[in-house]
């Protein structure tokens, strides 16, 4: 069995917290805000893995009303997300991902976070491809309030 499945986060923009994507603390005048980390990039992945599945979503599984995950390391909840899925007979395939920011420039860590997200999911790091764009200026991405991710992925399971 073949499962394809994609995922979308957002976060906007503010003064005051750090800026974490794919688990790489990236310096920066601004962070993400959210109840964990706000990780975009890990977030949009873990969606995709959990649509593929049919297991709910981020937000089901680690609700921000649930006081546990304030502050929660996003890759934490990707290596749970990916151990769920371990349990249910699932196989990750391959992962493309992309990260919108206009600013800061997020190619020079983008090595940092492959490495960091592929040891969190237990994969080898040609199964997952981060890549990242700007907007040219257009939308609420292009404008530096927030910054997106967008994930795909496939996953494999041998029939029951």
């Amino acid at each position: 069995m073949i499962r394809v499945g994609n995922g979308y986060d957002v976060h906007r923009l503010v003064e005051g917290r750090r800026l974490i994507i794919g688990g790489v603390d990236i310096p920066f005048e601004k962070g993400l805000l959210g109840h964990s980390d706000a990780d975009v990039l890990a977030h949009a992945v873990i969606d995709a893995l959990l649509g593929a599945a049919a297991m709910d979503n981020i937000g089901v599984l680690f609700p921000d009303s649930d006081l546990r995950y304030k502050g929660a390391d996003s890759l934490h909840l990707l290596h749970e997300s990916c151990q769920r899925l371990k349990s249910a007979g699932w196989d990750i395939e391959n992962i493309d991902s992309i990260i919108v920011a206009q600013k800061p420039k997020m190619m020079p860590y983008v090595p940092q976070m492959r490495e960091n997200m592929a040891r969190a999911m237990g994969i080898e790091l040609p199964m997952l491809s981060v890549k990242a764009k700007t907007e040219e200026g257009l939308g609420f991405t292009g404008s530096g309030e927030g910054i997106a991710a967008y994930a795909v992925c496939l996953l494999s399971r041998q029939e029951k």
